[in-house]
């Protein structure tokens, strides 16, 4: 998985490819330029739904972006040997959520599948994208919120949305919680 600098440095060499200027990457995107900045220096790591709305401005799959393996199928991924991929910081250095990349070195995917794990300290950041996601809650209790409503997940329990509504996934109760995801971003 690439460090900050690693993806700052991908994103800056697709976005310099298409003749782009940051504050142009920043509009089709919709992202903040502040933010393309930042990303492109090496000093954040984006949230998943910020990646995605990057990667798609680029004409670029996620996967560009948080691998760079190409393993041939079927691709397994045994839990004892999952690795974490990436985390995404919000506002602070803390680790509030990692995300283990499920799909990493299958070149031709069109999902992100994922293992998350949430802090309970996580502040809800409504995001949305174009695509769908798919959720299975592992442990703890997730907190989807989706548009205006809220909702609580319990273990084995599941959520399949439109991403494109603002929606956020946090951990409820207090405590952390673990789950499945699976991310479908047109291409």
């Amino acid at each position: 998985m690439p460090k900050s600098q690693d993806l700052g440095d991908r994103i800056l060499a697709f976005r310099e490819r298409l003749g782009l200027s940051q504050a142009e990457l920043a509009v089709n995107s919709g992202v903040d330029a502040a933010l393309v900045a930042a990303v492109e220096a090496g000093d954040a790591f984006p949230a998943l739904g910020i990646l995605m709305k990057l990667s798609r401005a680029l004409g670029q799959r996620l996967g560009t972006f948080v691998d760079d393996q190409c393993r041939p199928d079927p691709l397994i991924v045994r839990a004892a040997e999952r690795q974490p991929g990436f985390r995404q910081h919000v506002a602070t250095p803390d680790e509030s959520i990692r995300y283990f990349p499920l799909g990493r070195g299958k070149a031709d995917r069109h999902m992100e599948p994922l293992f998350i794990e949430i802090s309970p300290e996580l502040p809800v950041h409504l995001t949305s994208h174009e695509g769908e996601e798919f959720l299975i809650a592992v442990s703890g209790q997730l907190v989807i919120h989706y548009g205006k409503d809220r909702h609580l997940l319990e273990p084995g329990d599941s959520v399949y949305y439109n991403s494109i509504v603002p929606h956020s996934v946090s951990a409820g109760g207090g405590a952390s919680a673990t789950a499945y995801a699976v991310i479908y971003q047109p291409f």
